[in-house]
C-alpha cells in the first residue's frame, strides 16, 4: 500500500507563539480576552482569525469562556464569537464550547454554542448563534447554519440556510482524527536564511 506524502506546511517561525501544550498562534491573529480563552493543546490558530474572549455577561467579573479541545485549526480569517440574547432586558454572552480534532475553514463566522469532536465546518460558512454539532458532523462550505440549529452526528449539512444531505460513514472519526494529526505534524516552522 503506498503512503501519501503531504509535504510540510511551512511558516514563518517568527510569526508564530508556540505554547507549552503545544498551540500555534499566528501573532496576526485578534485573541481578544486571552484568560478567557482555554486552548487544549496542539491546537493552531492562523493569520487573521479572530477569537472574542473579552466579551462578557453583564456585571463584573462574568466573563465567557471559549474553550478549544486539542487539534483543533482555526483557519486564516475566521471569527469565533460567542452566542448573546437578550432575557428579560440583560443582554449576555454565553460560553462556546469546541472539541477535540475540530478544523474550521478560511474565512467562517461561528457563533455556536457547541462544536462536538471531529467536526469540519468549511470555508466561508456562518455558523448561527446557539447552534450545537455534533460529534463527527460536516458543514460544507459556503453553508449558513440558522441560528439554534442542531446538526446531529455523522451529519452532512451544505446549502444557504444548511440543510441535511446525507450521513457520513462510520469511519469519519477515524478519517478526521488523522487529517487533524497529519496537518498538525506538517505545520512546521521555517528556519530564516543568514
Amino acid at each position: 500500500m503506498a503512503l501519501n506524502f503531504h509535504p510540510p506546511i511551512h511558516y514563518a517561525k517568527s510569526e508564530y507563539i508556540e505554547t507549552d501544550t503545544g498551540n500555534k498562534v499566528s501573532r496576526r491573529a485578534t485573541i481578544a480576552g486571552p484568560q478567557n480563552i482555554i486552548l487544549g493543546g496542539k491546537t493552531i490558530i492562523a493569520s487573521g482569525a479572530i477569537i472574542r474572549g473579552d466579551l462578557r455577561r453583564t456585571g463584573p467579573g462574568h466573563a465567557v469562556v471559549i474553550s478549544l479541545g486539542r487539534y483543533c485549526l482555526i483557519s486564516d480569517g475566521c471569527i469565533l464569537r460567542p452566542p448573546y440574547k437578550t432575557y428579560r432586558g440583560n443582554f449576555n454572552y454565553y460560553p462556546m464550547k469546541i472539541g477535540d480534532h475540530v478544523h474550521i475553514g478560511s474565512n467562517s463566522v461561528v457563533e455556536a454554542a457547541t462544536i462536538g469532536n471531529h467536526v469540519q465546518i468549511g470555508k466561508n460558512c456562518i455558523i448561527g448563534k446557539f447552534t450545537i454539532i455534533k460529534d463527527c458532523a460536516k458543514i460544507a462550505d459556503n453553508t449558513v447554519i440558522p441560528p439554534n440549529t442542531v446538526v446531529p452526528a455523522l451529519a452532512l449539512f451544505a446549502g444557504s440556510p444548511g440543510q441535511f444531505v446525507e450521513d457520513l460513514p462510520e469511519s469519519t472519526q477515524e478519517l478526521i482524527d488523522a487529517q487533524t494529526k497529519q496537518y498538525y505534524s506538517r505545520f512546521q516552522p521555517l528556519e530564516q536564511q543568514q
